[in-house]
């Protein structure tokens, strides 16, 4: 993301970011372009172009942000049931929300592409959210292969159009599985 030039107007950032998730799911991701984005959020490509230099940046930054709050699970008290929660969340989050199905496009388009890539690989969006749920109920024996082993297979679920997944049954195979 670029960090030159005049500071953001928050108004036509928010419009940039809601454009880009609205024309991802009406048009798809190859067929959108920063023009498009800047057309639909009304700011000239310019003003696009000073915050983002490319449109997976733009729904990056657009799928982070709505990331952080939907994918969030408070503590209730019960770790088991938090890490149930949080799997429930993911799994609403990579198949119905908008910023889950960015996610994933990005996922797809970084197969082939080496800077969408370099962008996703930058932070760990699923991650980052994963491990404040696990460290909860998991202290100190949180790592990466960890939470990979955590959230893989819903991921895969989603991924492979699966139905009638249960959350619950998942937690229990990997509280074994890390025991």
């Amino acid at each position: 993301m670029n960090t030159g030039g005049r500071p953001r107007s928050e108004e036509a950032r928010l419009a940039v970011l809601h454009a880009v998730d609205d024309l991802l799911l009406e048009v798809g991701y190859s067929a959108m372009t920063m023009k498009s984005i800047a057309d639909r959020a009304k700011v000239s490509r310019a003003t696009v172009y000073r915050w983002w230099s490319t449109k997976a940046e733009v729904l990056f930054e657009a799928s982070t942000l709505d990331s952080a709050k939907e994918l969030a699970v408070g503590a209730s008290g019960d770790p088991r049931a938090d890490l149930v929660a949080y799997l429930d969340a993911l799994a609403a989050f990579l198949a119905r929300s908008p910023a889950g199905i960015a996610y994933r496009v990005l996922l797809t388009e970084a197969q082939s592409d080496a800077a969408v890539a370099e962008l996703v690989r930058s932070r760990d969006v699923l991650g980052d959210t994963a491990r404040l749920v696990l460290e909860r109920a998991l202290p100190g024996a949180v790592d990466d292969q960890v939470v990979a082993s955590f959230i893989g297979p819903v991921f895969f679920w989603v991924a492979s159009g699966r139905g009638g997944l249960d959350s619950r049954e998942l937690v229990e195979a990997f509280l074994r599985s890390v025991r």
